[in-house]
């Protein structure tokens, strides 16, 4: 049994507080339009921060009467929640960090919609204009720090992840809160809590005060990963290309934990802008990192990323088993060179405009059985070019796992269909499988995962064929 608050209101408070007339009809309008339920969805995400669910639809089904409305106060606006869980509450009243968290909803998904989609100067079809967008969303969200010197460390990995494993992304965050480092993560549980929980520690011993906790999640992801409480700073962007393009431009490195699908095609994007040969002399550290039984899933992804990409991609990562303190030592000494760099060649530090990536990464995927069967999965192409395609392969499993529509789409029109020659599928399948036994699909349940996907080597469709 679901428990709920029937009704409250909940002012805003360091976010949306002051606003102008025009602004706060703008916000009102927009909020009632054809965004609402997108608006709704996502604050009701936020408002199940702590429960392990990661299915959206589910968490739609458990709270199908809640709702959330935007009204006048005083002026300025205020949100009316209707039947909202009671988990969200303490008393009468919604815990602060998630209040923070329903106004960063509101901020993002209508401001993205009415400062974004529908301004004349800014030139979504152009690699710069995309890029733009991006600051702007961000700058909007007042994430972007210039006076902040400390570096942002990106830490991506899987919310479905062991307690050894968890245990050990803390204690990388505590080493790197240690050095004064703040962290950028999905925003969700498991290696995405984990970093920011340790940091908040290592912080706390050196009296640091105003540690960033930087969330940065997407509308089609937010259900089946609700932000962590420790999130200081959440961000929705407005797809997945944007996001990643957000990590990437905001972060002075990226180390990556045990995951599943959604750490590999993240893992592919940021290969896929270091191989570009426009960036070959941008620094910027990247490292792969658990404990010592994350031996064999790096594993499995190395020898993926040598057999698709080669040799070359594998020498943009280092692979550090059990080592904490070496991670956090490896990163700080990479931001060193990173600041370096960065310095010498005018680039902000808060926000890296000099990183180039094509502007085919950053086109929005919607995954599609026909987008999916059509993917260009073959060796003898440029290994950026083909880090995109592998990226959006393991874009559409995580679609098929937990977002509402490529769930939808799997049980109207069947398993998606990847299909690519047997020097790349064969690797792939046994990857795969390698996520399946080790339960890195989707958090562990009482129902056996079923794969969305199904793999097709060329040589079996030509048989098919004949």
């Amino acid at each position: 049994m679901v428990h709920t608050v029937k009704n409250t209101t909940v002012l805003p408070h360091g976010y949306l507080d002051l606003l102008s007339q025009m602004e706060a009809h703008r916000l009102l309008t927009a909020s009632q339009g054809k965004i609402h339920e997108l608006f709704r969805n996502c604050s009701l995400a936020v408002l199940n921060c702590g429960d392990d669910l990661d299915d959206s639809r589910k968490l739609y089904e458990r709270y199908p009467d809640f709702d959330i409305a935007v009204v006048r106060d005083n002026g300025g606006i205020a949100l009316e929640l209707h039947n909202a869980p009671a988990t969200a509450f303490v008393g009468d009243r919604v815990i602060q960090g998630i209040r923070e968290h329903l106004f960063a909803v509101l901020r993002d998904i209508v401001f993205a919609e009415d400062a974004i989609n529908s301004n004349p100067g800014l030139d979504l079809t152009t690699s710069r204009g995309i890029t733009n967008a991006v600051y702007h969303l961000l700058r909007n969200a007042g994430v972007l720090k210039p006076e902040q010197q400390e570096g942002l460390v990106v830490c991506w990995g899987g919310h479905s992840i062991s307690r050894g494993e968890y245990d050990y992304t803390k204690e990388v965050g505590y080493q790197l809160g240690l050095r004064n480092l703040n962290i950028c993560t999905g925003c969700g549980a498991g290696a995405m809590k984990g970093p920011m929980k340790g940091a908040a520690i290592g912080h706390f011993k050196q009296r640091v005060s105003e540690g960033q906790y930087l969330g940065i999640t997407e509308p089609g992801i937010i259900a089946s990963e609700s932000p962590n409480p420790i999130v200081n700073d959440l961000v929705i962007m407005p797809d997945i290309e944007k996001r990643l393009e957000a990590f990437v431009r905001m972060g002075h490195g990226v180390i990556v934990f045990p995951g599943g699908v959604g750490t590999a095609e993240e893992i592919l994007y940021l290969l896929s802008i270091l191989l570009d040969p426009a960036n070959s002399d941008i620094p910027f550290p990247f490292i792969l990192s658990g404990p010592t039984s994350a031996v064999d899933y790096f594993g499995e992804i190395d020898e993926f990323i040598g057999i698709t990409l080669g040799q070359k991609a594998r020498s943009k990562y280092e692979i550090i088993i059990d080592d904490p303190e070496r991670v956090a030592r490896t990163m700080e000494e990479g931001i060193h060179e990173v600041r370096k760099y960065r310095l010498q060649h005018g680039d902000a530090m808060f926000f890296n405009w000099s990183l180039n990536i094509d502007y085919e990464s950053q086109l929005p995927f919607e995954p599609s059985h026909e987008k999916m069967r059509t993917l260009d999965l073959t060796l003898g192409r440029a290994a950026e070019e083909l880090a995109v395609d592998l990226r959006r392969a393991f874009s559409g499993i995580v679609a098929g796992n937990v977002k509402p529509a490529g769930i939808q789409a799997i049980e109207q029109h069947g398993l998606f269909q990847l299909r690519g020659q047997s020097e790349i599928m064969v690797p792939l399948d046994s990857m795969l499988k390698g996520f399946i036994a080790q339960n890195r699909m989707k958090i562990p349940s009482d129902q056996e995962y079923l794969p969305c996907y199904q793999i097709v080597q060329e040589e079996e469709l030509a048989n098919l064929k004949n």
